[in-house]
């Protein structure tokens, strides 16, 4: 059974869409999840098991904690494509100010990168990678991309988090 990643989006955000790490691992081994870990308190769960659509974790979320709540969901094999493929690696040089925007659909943006250096992004499948040298905080470019949400579902995290996670993905 493939080894998976559920990004969920929205969940611990300024005390809105309380989700407990505890109850968010209890509820994957009810769903069959084996193997489940979750990394930090912001929705990335790793776990072992049969694929399901996203809709349906969205589901089983909503009737667990009463609100929906948007997931991205991406196998083992995927996340280490994208680790790979990253195509600001050598840019990028602080993981806490680069990110990759994940999107349940092929990601379309809309914008031109020139216009926001020397901040930039690249769009690769259902990716978007972003390098904000400045930070997020005061970013133009994270700023576009929030007020113009990439497809019906995205969600986005940075390069820390991606590579534990592909870390968490691989340890047995």
């Amino acid at each position: 059974m493939p080894r998976q990643i559920a990004l969920l989006r929205g969940i611990n955000v300024g005390g809105h869409k309380k989700v407990a790490m505890a109850k968010l691992r209890a509820l994957m081994e009810e769903l069959g999840y084996r193997d489940v870990r979750t990394y930090v308190q912001s929705g990335n769960v790793v776990f072992t098991g049969p694929r399901r659509s996203a809709k349906q974790l969205e589901a089983a979320l909503a009737d667990a904690f009463g609100f929906d709540v948007p997931v991205v969901l991406r196998t083992r094999d995927e996340l280490a494509a994208i680790v790979r493929a990253n195509p600001l690696r050598k840019l990028a040089t602080d993981p806490a100010k680069h990110l990759v925007v994940f999107c349940a659909a092929k990601a379309t943006v809309g914008l031109d990168p020139e216009d926001f250096a020397p901040e930039t992004f690249t769009v690769r499948g259902r990716e978007v990678y972003v390098w904000l040298p400045g930070g997020i905080g005061r970013s133009p470019l994270a700023k576009e991309l929030l007020a113009k949400p990439l497809g019906r579902t995205s969600t986005a995290r940075n390069w820390r988090t991606v590579e534990k996670l592909l870390e968490l993905a691989d340890a047995d």
